[in-house]
């Protein structure tokens, strides 16, 4: 039986306590999502570390429950992870494909083994259930073959057994078939594709020949099509695959009557020169060759569909229409993304560069932590709008009765034409929905900033990981400019690690700062709450300051607030914004909050 497919009912008591607060607002947030994915609105989702029984995840039918080890979310902070934003579902990729093929099993693993089947054949047919469960969900799902694909590492290796010395794969035809099962039948089953595997199709044919290779590819090709219900054709197709890999059906372990499992064996049942571990580096290869392939695959229905999948989140990178300008700087400045999610690329005056500004990162503290989430609770009710009233008149009740309204009904009638007039009014009020969040933060790293360079990385952080604890969708991005542009937070990442600065620069390029996270998110475009924050004393040059006061005009005139977070000592900020005096920003999130609150309501 699949490690991930629970059916013994002796088992549904282990279900592991989740006593972490975030992991169980994640798992209540997967349990949100799936029944779209599965088609079925009765599964709860538990994503935890351990959970799983023992493989990466589980679905357990007569619990109707998903479990998620959560070690295969990657390192990400569980308090993070934003399943309902799709562009967030590539930084725990794997994890998502887990579920995701759960979910298929909840949708599509319907038929059960009959009293009596041949456990070799029960075995055998539960194999190909793996394939045919993800081949029928990308039939009704297309989009989640790219989730499926980030997974099949992580379920092949459990399968597999390659990293247990007790459970390799050695080069038997039993051995070769389960490789062909868990690979080859997802070629067709339209998950993997023939070049990934072709290590694995190699061994394969060279143990059990390609004749059978042939025969087995008709069987697998056979379970994909196969109804849910059908547990009479799963187990006749069980029954064939032992067949034709000569091993014995009536038997649990799935080996050639008379041979050892684990023996040697080629396509003639002559032995092979292939070694013990030819099996099991071959497929380590094929997944090394899944894992490159899936980085770069675009995220579906995420406006990132060209940033390797690595990141850790959606990096839009569009100027606004009608400002190519602040597109280009966009482009510049925040791509190409670097493994940790950062941009590093600079714009500005020559001889600015990112390693003289970024210091390294650190760990944030309980207080900045504490911040962020204060500063999101506070976000999410900043773009409400309030309910809106709209006066209607109708003919009939409910309603105030008009006795204008009435005495010309009556005159009408008199008259003999047909009443048009509407005697009653009332008062209809709907709430307009909250609109999305977009947040830049731009931090002035030039000389007369320095012994403010703490602070200014705190708030930073603090904003840009507020967006994580936002329930509305939230968009952030963070550079800092002195006398060059450079990209912290790439937009749509959530910053795991505070980063901090050095201010060693002379001159401050801030209008290409502002033009920059203008064209990386839209904030002179309409359709979502925008706020821009500037951490900076505003000693700035002549001609960048006039520049960039004309790109601040432009983006109040456009309904994008701006926040000006100003350090002790002289401040000359630029005109229009609202100036908040910085201190310590763990401390004074409350301040923070409020007043981004008050500038992103002042604009509505």
């Amino acid at each position: 039986m699949s490690t991930h497919l629970i059916t013994d009912p002796t088992a549904d008591a282990a279900t592991p306590a989740v006593t972490d607060p975030a992991w169980l607002v994640l798992s209540a947030a997967m349990t949100d999502e799936v029944p779209v994915i599965a088609d079925r609105d009765d599964l709860l989702v538990t994503i935890a570390p351990g959970a799983g029984r023992g493989a990466p995840a589980c679905f357990l039918p007569t619990l109707a429950r998903i479990e998620v080890n959560g070690h295969h979310l990657g390192g990400v902070d569980p308090a993070t992870a934003t399943p309902h934003r799709l562009g967030d579902r590539a930084r725990y990729g794997p994890a998502w494909g887990l579920l995701v093929h759960e979910c298929a099993h909840a949708a599509h693993s319907v038929w059960e083994p009959p009293p009596g089947a041949p456990p070799g054949a029960v075995a055998a047919a539960e194999e190909l259930e793996e394939s045919r469960i993800e081949a029928r969900q990308v039939i009704r799902r297309p989009d989640d073959r790219r989730w499926l694909r980030a997974s099949a590492t992580h379920l092949i290796l459990d399968e597999s057994g390659i990293t247990d010395p007790a459970r390799r794969l050695g080069v038997s035809r039993a051995d070769a078939g389960r490789a062909a099962a868990l690979l080859l039948a997802r070629v067709d089953a339209g998950i993997l594709n023939p070049d990934e595997v072709e290590p694995v199709a190699r061994v394969v044919t060279d143990v059990v020949g390609e004749d059978t290779v042939t025969a087995l590819r008709e069987i697998w090709t056979a379970a994909h099509s196969t109804p849910d219900v059908d547990a009479e054709a799963m187990i006749d197709l069980g029954r064939r695959w032992c067949d034709a890999l000569g091993v014995d059906p009536d038997a649990a372990t799935g080996t050639a009557p008379g041979t050892p499992d684990g023996a040697l064996g080629t396509g003639d049942g002559t032995g092979s020169p292939l070694g013990p571990t030819s099996m099991s580096g071959a497929i380590s290869d094929a997944l090394r060759r899944i894992d490159a392939a899936v980085a770069y695959e675009p995220v579906p229905g995420a406006a990132d569909a060209a940033t390797p999948a690595t990141a850790p989140g959606p990096t839009p990178v569009t100027g606004p229409a009608g400002d190519p300008a602040a597109g280009a700087a966009a482009a510049r400045v925040f791509g190409p993304a670097t493994d940790d999610g950062t941009g590093a690329a600079s714009t500005g005056v020559p001889g600015g560069g990112a390693r003289d500004v970024i210091a390294g990162t650190r760990a944030p503290t309980a207080d900045e932590r504490r911040a962020a989430r204060q500063v999101g609770r506070a976000l999410d009710t900043a773009g409400v709008r309030d309910r809106v009233a709209t006066r209607t008149t109708s003919a009939l009740p409910p309603g105030r009765l008009r006795m204008r309204g009435a005495l010309a009904a009556d005159a009408q009638r008199a008259a003999g034409a047909i009443p048009t007039a509407e005697a009653f009014t009332r008062t209809i009020r709907r709430a307009v929905p909250t609109p999305p969040l977009r947040l830049g933060i731009a931090c002035d790293v030039s000389s007369s900033m320095r012994e403010f360079a703490r602070p200014v990385t705190s708030a930073a952080w603090i904003l840009a990981h507020a967006a994580a604890h936002t329930r509305v969708p939230a968009t952030t991005a963070t550079v800092a400019f002195g006398e060059a542009v450079h990209a912290i937070t790439r937009p749509g990442a959530v910053p795991d690690r505070v980063t901090r600065f050095r201010a060693p620069d002379g001159y401050e390029v801030i209008d290409e700062a502002i033009a920059a996270l203008d064209g990386a998110l839209g904030l002179s475009t309409p359709g979502a709450a925008r706020l821009l924050v500037v951490v900076s004393d505003g000693i700035f040059c002549p001609t960048p300051r006039a520049a960039a006061q004309a790109r601040v005009d432009q983006l109040r005139a456009a309904g994008c607030g701006v926040l000006w977070l100003a350090p002790r000592g002289p401040v000359t900020p630029l005109d229009g914004v609202t100036v908040l005096p910085l201190t310590d920003p763990a401390t004074t999130a409350r301040e923070i909050a409020r007043a981004a609150t008050a500038v992103l309501r002042a604009i509505r």
